[in-house]
């Protein structure tokens, strides 16, 4: 896993609230067998004015040129604007791996879906709380503010704007480890590789009869 320590990222804003998974990536994507390939398919009814299937070649479908993902000012967003109860819906972890394999690495909502919330840290995304009056500013300054990018750094656990006013965010201790690090499921595990090897090692001896 990619490890978040700070990013200066451009802004992309979805100004919806309760954005569910099946709008994320829609649920006929659900089918593919492998943890990559989402991001063309990333909010696939809302870029694209044709029906998305797994495999389709993105390239040339015809774009819903309204929503903000498909406007020039917002390519290369890595920064996700959004409100309330973002990525509500099923729990699937294809949504955060659409977001994550489009470019997004951090988001930034009043509230957001438990289970969505978890999967997030689980995969190098960085879930940012912040007040709604706070996202209300956000999304008024980055609707004057072409190119308009936010500071964020985990370590101090603050974003800060163009002018340089910060907002400080909550982050769980052990989360924000996870991050800092790179640290996934199996990278937390493999911190462990030599005891592991030590206990198999000894296990073997004292209980033969098991590898036999």
């Amino acid at each position: 896993m990619t490890p978040f320590t700070k990013l200066d990222g451009l802004v992309v804003p979805v100004d919806r609230a309760n954005v569910d998974t099946d709008a994320i990536i829609p649920k006929q994507f659900l089918k593919a067998i492998k943890r990559t390939g989402f991001g063309d398919f990333l909010f696939d009814e809302w870029r694209y004015q044709d029906h998305g299937e797994p495999g389709m070649d993105c390239s040339n479908r015809p774009l819903k040129t309204e929503f903000n993902l498909n406007q020039p000012r917002y390519q290369g967003a890595t920064v996700l604007l959004a409100r309330e109860n973002f990525g509500c819906g099923s729990s699937r972890e294809h949504a955060v791996w659409a977001l994550d394999e489009y470019g997004i690495r951090c988001m930034i909502a009043p509230s957001f879906a438990d289970i969505f919330f978890s999967n997030s840290f689980k995969s190098g995304l960085l879930p940012i709380r912040l007040d709604a009056g706070i996202v209300d500013r956000l999304f008024r300054e980055v609707e004057a503010t072409p190119g308009y990018r936010l500071a964020v750094d985990l370590a101090a656990q603050t974003v800060t704007t163009p002018s340089g006013e910060a907002f400080g965010f909550e982050v769980d201790p052990f989360r924000k480890e996870c991050l800092l690090n790179g640290w996934d499921d199996i990278g937390l595990t493999l911190r462990h590789a030599d005891e592991i090897r030590a206990f198999e090692t000894q296990r073997r001896q004292d209980a033969p009869w098991l590898f036999a």
